[in-house]
Parts: structure tokens; sequence; C-alpha cells
């Protein structure tokens, strides 16, 4: 632990205060990995791709997807929120109570304006909205759905949840684009500095599996080809890539001050420690080649943790599986890092969650640094050539992990990095 130690009594190099760590007491998960954080870790560490045929596309050009499977919000949330809310608020909801519960709190008894909410999401209640509008044009106005408006808004996925568990604290919710988990997850540890609530239940959801929005991703040439293939559609770095597999999920982590959640005597499975964001100013949904701002997003949030790059034992990859966005993230890896952290990429597996993605995978680095496991990249079968970083394939890899760090990018030029600690 001697990085950490040292990490841990030095100010960063802008002579600020001490680096700020923040307790990540629980997790929730549900994604096409699985419903639970253990589903989704034996998934994960498996390798094989969830990605399958769709017939809810339609069997337009996109015919598959990575969907939750059995996920039933009637059973999960009862006949009133399976009915009002649109999905991306239902994943959200039910990540967010087994966050909560596996933190062991109790929302019946805590100060409820001492609890904020942070959640992100980039794309809102598409199908909602779809559904209405074929039913405005189908049979006129006076068939929509009063409630369209609260179902498909973005903002509503963190109103719901806070709803739900009687959090009263700052409400808010991030969308810069896929990048937008780890986002609110930067944003909720500055809650906790200046102390303005005292828990954030933070992370991200998505479920933007509609037609409309699938063909819009196909047109721009984001989506894998290999459409009558499923489970080799999604393979991060390797040279074959052709784009990724669209997915829906949520991820949330429930965060406190460390002191606090000692003081309560709760399992700490990791830290946030450090947090950095950055835009490409470059191109609306290209990456900057350069790489730039991606490098000043992890140096920021390296900065921001009073860790150097020769401290990270892992990262868990933006890894999309497109041409550019692997090769530029991979070039930045390797001109940062050297070939000493062990990557992976879990979109392998999961595909692409959008939005939710940074929180997903912020939770998935969570677990690799407490279990000391780094889940492998599926479908990598041959590096391309500027791969010229150590991404783990083919199985799990076992490995103590004191540091890590979890890339986020999304369209605008979003760049987000998060810094995860050893407790």
């Amino acid at each position: 632990m001697a990085a950490l130690d040292k990490a841990r009594a030095r100010t960063d190099t802008r002579g600020h205060t001490p680096r700020f760590d923040v307790a990540v007491t629980g997790l929730g998960l549900i994604t096409p990995a699985g419903i639970g954080v253990e589903a989704n870790w034996e998934r994960v560490c498996s390798g094989v791709s969830a990605a399958a045929a769709d017939p809810t596309l339609g069997g337009g050009p996109v015919r598959i997807s990575c969907r939750v499977p059995g996920f039933d919000p009637m059973e999960l949330l009862g006949r009133e929120n399976a009915w009002r809310l649109d999905r991306f608020v239902q994943l959200a909801m039910v990540a967010a109570r087994q966050a909560v519960d596996d933190a062991g709190l109790d929302r019946g008894t805590w100060d409820g304006a001492r609890v904020g909410v942070v959640l992100g999401n980039s794309l809102g209640g598409t199908g909602t909205f779809e559904q209405q509008h074929r039913r405005l044009v189908d049979h006129g106005p006076q068939r929509v759905s009063p409630l369209l408006i609260p179902m498909s808004m973005m903002n509503m996925v963190s109103g719901y949840v806070a709803i739900d568990l009687g959090a009263r604290g700052p409400n808010l919710v991030t969308a810069t684009a896929c990048a937008s988990g780890a986002t609110a997850i930067g944003i909720a540890r500055e809650l906790l500095r200046s102390h303005a609530c005292d828990i954030v239940i933070a992370g991200a959801s998505e479920s933007a599996l509609s037609p409309t929005v699938m063909a819009g991703l196909n047109q721009m040439g984001a989506l894998s080809g290999r459409q009558d293939d499923p489970l080799r559609a999604s393979r991060p770095f390797d040279a074959d890539r052709d784009g990724f597999v669209a997915a829906e999920g949520a991820g949330v982590l429930v965060l406190e001050r460390v002191e606090d959640a000692r003081a309560r005597g709760a399992r700490i499975r990791a830290n946030i420690s450090g947090y950095g964001s950055s835009a490409d100013a470059y191109h609306a949904t290209a990456p900057d080649p350069s790489g730039v701002g991606v490098s000043q997003a992890v140096n920021a949030a390296l900065d921001d943790a009073g860790l150097g790059a020769s401290d990270v034992a892992h990262i868990n990859a933006h890894g999309t599986s497109t041409k550019l966005n692997d090769e530029t993230e991979a070039k930045v890896v390797h001109r940062l890092f050297g070939e000493n952290p062990a990557v992976t990429s879990t979109k392998g597996v999961t595909g692409h969650t959008l939005g939710a993605a940074g929180a997903i995978e912020a939770a998935y680095t969570v677990l690799a640094v407490e279990r000391g496991t780094v889940p492998p990249t599926a479908n990598l079968t041959k590096a391309d050539d500027v791969v010229r970083i150590d991404v783990v394939r083919d199985r799990a890899r076992t490995r103590r992990i004191e540091v890590a760090t979890s890339n986020s990018f999304g369209f605008g030029g979003h760049n987000a990095v998060l810094v995860v600690t050893a407790a």
C-alpha cells in the first residue's frame, strides 16, 4: 500500500488540500450481464458476450442488441411503477434499491435531507416517445398519454429515484453522452467534499434500444455489421472490430465520506479518489486522434488523487469496439502508462450501454480492485497493430490492484476519468 500511503500524505501538484477519498459502500447493477452484482461479476469474468438477436427492432438493418435478461418491472417494482415509468427509470430504480441495500442503509430511518442523487443519462425515454408518436400519428392528439413528458424527460431518472428512496438532498442529472455515468460520480464526490450532503446515490442508466435510435446509430456507422453473429460482434481492441453493439443497463454506487462510513461500521468496497474531465473541442462524434483531451482528463484525475501513472495497475478502458475510439485510447494509454496496467474493456460482454457505461464500468472497476481480478476483453482474438498495451484476454487475471482508473468518453468530445483505490 506504499503508493496509497504516500498519496494520502501529500498534497496535489497544485498545492491544494490533501486527497479526498470517497467510500463506495454499495453497488447496484442491472445490465445485459445480469441482475445484481454477483451475476454481473460472474458474466464479465467469463468473457462471454451478452449480445443476441433482438426481435423488438422489427427486422431492419439492425437486428441485435444487448438487453437486460429477465427484467420484470412488475415483479421488481410493482404494478404502478411498471405502468408509469419508462424503462430507463425502472432500471435505475432497481439498481438504486440494490445499492442502498448493499450499503446496509435504511431508507426508512436515514435523514433524507442529507441524501443526494446524481444520475447520468443521454437519451431519456426514447421508447415511450416513439410509442406515443405512433399513437399521435395513428389516432390523433387526444390519444397521447398525459404521462408522455414525465416518462420521457431525462431529469426524471433522478427525480423518481429520489421519490422512491426519500432522498431530499441535491438532485441532478448529468448528460455528457457516454461519459454521463462517470461525470455523475465525479460530481457526487464534490457534493460530499463540500458537505452538501452525507450520502450520494450516484450512477447512470440508459434504455434507448428503440428502432429510431438504432437506425440513427447504424446510419452514422457506429454499430457492428456482424448482425448474423451477435456473440462475436463486440470486439474491443481487436484488429477486426467494426463497431459496437448497443445495450441498456444501469449502475448505481452509494458514496459516503470515508470517516462517516467507518463510523457506522460500513463495509467499504473501494474508494473514489480522483476525477478528471475535459473536452476534445474537435468533432461532434469522432475522438481527437491526437488524444490531447483524453490525456488531459487522465492527468487531471491522477493529479486529483495525488498519484502518478506508475501507480496504476489496472485500467477499465472505454473500449467501444469502434476503429477510431480504440485506436486513440490505446495510443493515449501507451503514451501515459506504457504496458504496465492490465487493461480491459467490459463492453465486449455487455455491449455499449451509452450514458450508463461510465457508471457500470466504475462499478466493475471497484469490484476489480476489491477482488484483485481483471475481467477479460471478450472476442479479442487478434490485437490491432496499434494496440501496444496489455489488454487482458481469454480469461480473467488475478492481480493485486491498489489503484485503477475507469475511462469514459462521449459524443461531443466529453472525457471523464475516475481513479479507484483500495480501501
